[in-house]
């Protein structure tokens, strides 16, 4: 019995021997084909021990164990800028935050830290000497600059679905709160700050604000307004990569999660803008805010957008007829929210925009302002009939009555007519009557106009109706004849016919003549004289 075990032993092992020895040449075999197996399969072995990727931080220090040390506050002022760069080199060192439990006391010492040095920069004077400068902003660029991790949700919808948020939040907030203090303390130097704080560090915390986490993007905008404030070298640069990511953003990826807040940036710097304005800040205008007007996503950041445009038109009012035109260009055509959206940012530029200039724009702004009244979508009507509720375009609609009238009284008679929704039945009354004091002479002869035309509309439409029947009716005799199931009916200039036995033919007549040339051709034809 014991031989037999022995030998199934020995067997055994014979095979998983086998086995390994087969294996391990096939892995040789392999990795003579590609090298990089090895490292690829391991790769994706870690990443999927990490779990998910809410957390940009995927390195962990395990082997850096922090220690307490002692307070600024309890050493002599010589011993303070030691201490202090220890503290900073000290919470340079990141830590797991995908593990709650992974490293507690290591997590506490920072944040402890972290809170003491806020404090310190902002309550003390005289800290910042030079040799701090590149301390803080290593210790800064050490925890901020991170490659983000992809979505956790592919199909992400920033419109929808909720962001996902930093798990190290607790040290990052803490960070921007010391970068935010240093930027703003009595004593910061931008003398000595622009030869640690340069083109690549504005870079690198420009690519941050497509984090999607809010609450670190509300800090980003803070950072780079102070920043852009200190450092007057680093202005053209910051606007230059903005406009960069906006275009990136218009015609390539129409994904970027800080729109809103680089555009809220602009906002303030627009207002800044000495006069005349520069060609540069034109084409900004015309190239990059306008055509931002036309992305999917415009409501996550159109009230920003709208506020720049507003801003342009208000430091030279002559870009008003660049902007409407901009805006008339890229009108929604199915997205009924977004006409609402882009009637609210049209009322803002009227706003503000000077008669002469209104002048230039008014014909091409209010077709398009009737075909939104127009609308079955009631939102739609109801936003572009509020514009009456305004007392300045009330004014500017006064003042050009004789061209602003023709063009919006067919589609408010009509509606007033025909519309399913009340409240803008409602609503449209209300603009006819203010159009009727405004200038009823003008108000009067329109409505003769409109309806001497509604009637001619009918009448045609009574001669179309006709031919047609006549049209049926000899289909129908023809067939009865045994006769091909339709005759050719050609009219031209003169109102003379001809047969032939072509279909195609009754079509491309029926197309081309009008109705009142045609209808008498027809009861004279030779075919309608055999038929009687």
């Amino acid at each position: 019995m014991s031989n037999t075990a022995a030998t199934a032993s020995s067997a055994g092992s014979a095979a998983s021997g086998g086995t390994t020895a087969s294996t391990g040449a096939a892995t040789t075999f392999v990795d003579r084909i590609d090298p990089f197996t090895k490292i690829s399969v391991l790769k994706r072995k870690t990443k999927r021990s990490q779990g998910s990727s809410s957390s940009s931080r995927y390195r962990t220090c395990s082997d850096v164990e922090l220690q307490p040390l002692p307070l600024l506050k309890d050493v002599t002022a010589q011993e303070q800028e030691e201490l202090m760069i220890r503290k900073l080199r000290q919470c340079s060192v990141p830590f797991d935050f995908m593990d709650p439990m992974a490293e507690l006391k290591g997590k506490e010492i920072k944040r402890d830290t972290l809170n003491e040095l806020v404090d310190y920069v902002s309550t003390s004077r005289g800290v910042l000497t030079e040799n701090m400068y590149p301390e803080i902003i290593k210790m800064i660029s050490s925890n901020l600059f991170r490659t983000l991790p992809p979505s956790d949700n592919p199909d992400f919808d920033p419109e929808e679905d909720d962001p996902t948020l930093e798990a190290s939040w607790p040290h990052l907030t803490l960070v921007y709160e010391l970068f935010l203090r240093f930027l703003e303390s009595p004593d910061f130097q931008p003398a000595i700050g622009k030869k640690v704080i340069d083109q690549k560090f504005v870079l690198q915390l420009l690519e941050l604000f497509d984090t999607e986490d809010p609450r670190e993007r509300d800090f980003l905008k803070t950072v780079l307004h102070r920043i852009y404030g200190k450092f007057l070298g680093l202005r053209a640069f910051i606007r230059k990569q903005i406009n960069n990511i906006f275009l990136r953003f218009i015609y390539e990826t129409e994904h970027f999660n800080g729109v809103g807040e680089l555009l809220e940036i602009l906002g303030s710097i627009i207002n800044g803008f000495a006069l005349p304005l520069k060609n540069e800040h034109k084409q900004f205008l015309v190239k990059v805010l306008i055509p931002l007007h036309k992305v999917k996503c415009l409501s996550l950041y159109h009230a920003q957008l709208a506020y720049c445009v507003v801003q342009f038109i208000e430091k030279d009012s002559s870009l008003t007829e660049s902007v409407i035109r901009g805006l008339l260009k890229y009108w929604p055509k199915t997205c009924s929210l977004k006409e609402v959206m882009f009637l609210g940012e049209m009322e803002e530029i009227l706003d503000v925009v000077e008669p002469l200039q209104f002048q230039k724009i008014e014909t091409h702004l209010f077709k398009q302002i009737a075909r939104c009244v127009s609308s079955a979508h009631f939102q739609v009507a109801e936003r572009a009939l509020y514009l009456w509720n305004n007392e300045y375009i009330m004014s500017l609609i006064e003042e050009n009555n004789q061209t602003i009238m023709p063009i919006m009284f067919p589609a408010l008679y009509r509606i007033s007519k025909e519309h399913w929704n009340q409240t803008i039945v409602a609503l449209v009354y209300n603009v006819l009557k203010t159009f009727m004091e405004m200038n009823s002479q003008l108000f009067d002869e329109l409505t003769a106009n409109y309806k001497a035309e509604r009637q001619k509309e009918k009448k045609k439409e009574t001669e179309r109706e006709e031919l047609w029947k006549r049209l049926g009716q000899l289909e129908i005799s023809s067939s009865g004849r045994g006769k091909p199931s339709a005759a050719l009916i050609s009219v031209d200039n003169n109102n003379k016919t001809s047969s032939n036995n072509s279909l195609d033919s009754v079509q491309t007549a029926v197309t081309t003549a009008t109705a009142p040339i045609a209808a008498a051709p027809i009861a004279a034809s030779p075919i309608a004289a055999q038929q009687q």
